[in-house]
């Protein structure tokens, strides 16, 4: 199987759909628009915001993926260390993170004195200002300062996760066959302990063992395009899916299996699936997914107060705000897809996104303390 193939424009089409849904399940979860909406789509807005959450799933099975082809395409690492892999990582992800989050406490600050809502975040402080600096958040247990941030932490810590396991592989010594084989068991093992057990404990779902299970998969199922015999690989994934499923369904498991199993299919046997403009606007939503997930909610915290203040019991207007808000929630991620995640990193930029995200914290706390009370806390 070839780079190319595994290049195949079906990787961002799948980032873009599911980047879509979960701006729309947010927009379906948060209100208060889509609480006005609902008469009109009961069944539709249900859906949204009871499984629309499960295209994270298809996220987690693409972050393997991709890391494994960035690490270990053949299955033994290729890199010379994984702390500084793991400090690159944290820039690349760290600096659009900070910039969203600068937003992200902005636009609670502006819609604050207006929208009494529980979407509405509530008033930061310093512990957890620093705890989003950090990727620690959720760790520590301080509150979001946005939708979505949990993920981002999580997909540090898988990221690293399957760095140091390759660089432990790699420390054996063993020809890149063996290691390669050697890398393939543990991450087959891995899956199985998350899948059947760590993903059973709700307590754990601020680590990465929680969500090993999926993001294995992924990983699993790049090695096994790329094998001359997928058949076992296939095999394999779907007898981990199946005992997990069996012991406890899950239906986050069953979209992760179904994701993966679906990624070694098509791309050995229809790489350059799909075509056309729909694909074409996926994939192009799919390639800045990362820059729409981190400041979506901001766009649509603002479109909310707007609608809410102007037509709060008008439910045709708020259908269309929603329609509204999910345009510019695109726009915007374009926008800091193209200033800002685009550009090279360095910890340099790093750490003055950082410093410009704390003191957007200040600034709204500051004035917090002169011109409203506290606002509610938004719910995780």
């Amino acid at each position: 199987m070839s780079s190319q193939a595994l290049r195949s424009p079906l990787i961002d089409v799948l980032k873009g759909l599911a980047c879509a849904t979960i701006v729309w399940h947010h927009l379906a979860f948060y209100g208060p628009m889509s609480d006005v909406a609902l008469p009109l789509f009961p069944d539709l807005m249900a859906w949204l915001y009871d499984h629309g959450r499960l295209a994270v799933q298809v996220f987690l099975v693409l972050g393997g993926f991709l890391a494994a082809g960035s690490l270990a395409p053949e299955g033994h690492a290729r890199f010379d260390s994984a702390w500084a892999l793991a400090g690159r990582r944290f820039v690349r992800l760290a600096i659009p993170y900070a910039a969203a989050l600068a937003v992200a406490l902005a636009a609670a600050a502006l819609v604050r004195p207006w929208l009494d809502h529980p979407s509405v975040p509530g008033v930061p402080e310093w512990p957890q200002l620093l705890a989003h600096a950090l990727l620690l958040q959720d760790v520590v247990g301080e509150e979001a300062l946005s939708a979505g941030v949990w993920y981002v932490a999580i997909d540090f810590q898988l990221f690293v996760l399957a760095a140091l396991l390759l660089a432990a592989v790699r420390r054996t010594g063993l020809p890149a066959a063996a290691q390669a084989r050697l890398t393939r068991a543990l991450v087959t093992g891995g899956v199985a302990a998350s899948l059947l057990y760590f993903n059973r404990q709700p307590a754990l779902d601020v680590w990465g063992v929680y969500f090993f299970g999926a993001y294995g998969l992924g990983m699993l199922a790049r090695w096994t395009v790329r094998a001359p015999q997928p058949g076992w690989g296939l095999a394999g994934m779907a007898l981990l899916a199946g005992a997990a499923l069996a012991l406890d369904f899950r239906s986050r498991i069953a979209v992760a299996a179904l994701t993966a199993l679906a990624l070694v299919l098509l791309l050995r046997h229809a790489p350059a699936w799909p075509t056309g403009r729909l694909a074409g606007g996926l994939q192009r939503v799919g390639q800045m997914s990362y820059s729409v997930f981190l400041v979506h909610f901001s766009v649509c915290l603002v479109v909310n107060a707007v609608f809410a203040h102007l037509w709060p019991d008008d439910s045709v207007a708020n259908a269309l705000g929603m329609g509204l808000a999910f345009g510019l929630a695109l726009a915007a991620g374009r926008v800091l897809y193209l200033r800002v995640e685009r550009r090279t990193p360095s910890w340099t930029q790093a750490l003055r996104w950082q410093a410009g995200m704390l003191g957007m914290g200040l600034l709204a706390f500051k004035a917090s303390a002169f011109l409203w009370p506290r606002g509610a806390s938004m719910a995780a």
